[in-house]
């Protein structure tokens, strides 16, 4: 237990400096909305998703309602769901349902992606320790950033501050290059995103999350749906 303990150690360091970089600047975001330290701290420690944080901060700070919260972080993060299910098939025989539930809680895509491409079944220890260094790299960042935008002027954190928007952008340009499907997903939802912006003002940013991520996710499928040949 204590090798594969320290091999998901090992396997989880690059994530876990790739989480301090991007993490910092979700704490800078967080103190810039007018959170605390801590508040920034405790929700990197209580979520590890950071598209959702990033959304549910916005929507914080707009003042939105507990239900525009729910459903966008539903729509953001339903895809752990289906990652979960997917590991489950290269899980250990003592993978039992509390260790299921206790890993569930740092499926992230990283975790998700480092997990699955292992030759041999995953052991509850490997998990552990692949979650644990991941989850050190991404509350540690986020103190940080929170930290340092209390102290930096406000002209640097400003700068800093698109570190997380980097990322989300990273993510997407490589499928968009590839699949013609998912450019028209982003185009799609950056269009609704601006109508919402300067065009539709009264819809609170929360609902024109979830309208815009529903609304380019089904023009997608419709105009480009996947054939059974690809699914299989």
């Amino acid at each position: 237990m204590l090798s594969q303990f320290r091999k998901g150690l090992l396997h989880g360091i690059p994530i876990a400096l790739g989480y301090l970089s991007v993490s910092f600047g979700f704490g800078i975001m967080a103190v810039r909305s007018g959170l605390s330290v801590f508040s920034a701290v405790m929700i990197s420690v209580t979520n590890l998703t950071s598209a959702g944080q990033a959304a549910g901060v916005e929507i914080i700070a707009a003042a939105g309602t507990l239900l525009e919260m729910a459903l966008t972080q539903l729509i953001i993060n339903v895809r752990y769901s289906l990652m979960g299910i997917s590991l489950s098939q290269k899980l250990d025989k003592s993978f039992t349902v509390p260790h299921r539930l206790l890993a569930s809680y740092g499926i992230t895509d990283e975790i998700f992606a480092v997990a699955s491409a292992q030759v041999h079944p995953v052991t509850p220890a490997y998990m552990y320790g692949l979650i644990l260094i991941s989850f050190l790299g991404w509350s540690s960042g986020t103190f940080l950033g929170a930290a340092a935008g209390e102290i930096l002027p406000l002209t640097v954190t400003n700068a800093m501050g698109i570190v997380l928007y980097g990322m989300f952008i990273a993510i997407i340009i490589p499928p968009s290059r590839k699949q013609k499907s998912v450019l028209f997903a982003v185009i799609a939802a950056a269009l609704c995103s601006i109508l919402f912006k300067y065009v539709f003002t009264a819809v609170s940013a929360g609902f024109a999350i979830i309208i815009s991520a529903c609304a380019a996710a089904a023009a997608a499928a419709l105009i480009f749906p996947v054939k059974e040949e690809q699914e299989e």
